[in-house]
């Protein structure tokens, strides 16, 4: 099979899958070595493809054409990680990625794809598991969520919400860069 026969195959997979497929499964399904499929995913990225690499695996990602998304600047303490983030997905949001901006390295984000309270107790198991400090960590607690939904007005609910809880930093006061 040719790297780009194996890349199409890739793009299938991910298509037909209603879960995310991680890189040792396209790697044994493929017979290469995981490197090979992250090498792969790469070349896929360059062309435009939306594949989202999350901590379950490989997304192939959509926006629908009917959903909204907004960016919220969030703080909050490690034990507040599982409440802001259900906060979001019991109010009807999907969060799409963590991003921070870092004084040396810039952007750095992760794609996240959390739709509902499983999901967000499995990402803050594996961190615990894993003892992985969050990128939140490289900012003081300053970080971003891109937040998917329905509408403006669940956009709205959920900030609302962050608001209240006070993990929403107001950010129409301060640029991006004096926050951060």
């Amino acid at each position: 099979m040719t790297g780009e026969e194996r890349r199409t195959k890739i793009i299938k997979i991910l298509q037909d899958s209603s879960e995310p497929v991680s890189g040792a499964e396209l790697a044994k399904i493929m017979n290469v070595s995981r490197q090979v499929i992250v090498q792969d995913i790469a070349l896929l990225r360059a062309v435009n493809r939306n594949i989202i690499s999350t901590t379950k695996g490989y997304v192939l990602y959509y926006q629908e054409n009917q959903k909204v998304n907004r960016c919220f600047m969030v703080s909050h303490t490690d034990e507040q990680i599982e409440d802001e983030l259900c906060t979001i997905v019991d109010n009807g949001g999907k969060v799409l990625d963590v991003i921070v901006i870092h004084e040396i390295y810039g952007e750095i984000s992760a794609g996240l794809i959390l739709k509902n309270r499983r999901d967000v107790y499995d990402f803050a198991a594996k961190l615990k598991a894993n003892k992985t400090v969050p990128l939140k960590g490289l900012t003081g607690g300053i970080h971003l969520h891109t937040v998917e939904a329905d509408s403006e007005d669940i956009l709205n609910a959920i900030e609302k919400k962050l608001r209240e809880k006070n993990y929403l930093i107001d950010t129409t006061r301060n640029t991006l860069h004096e926050t951060i």
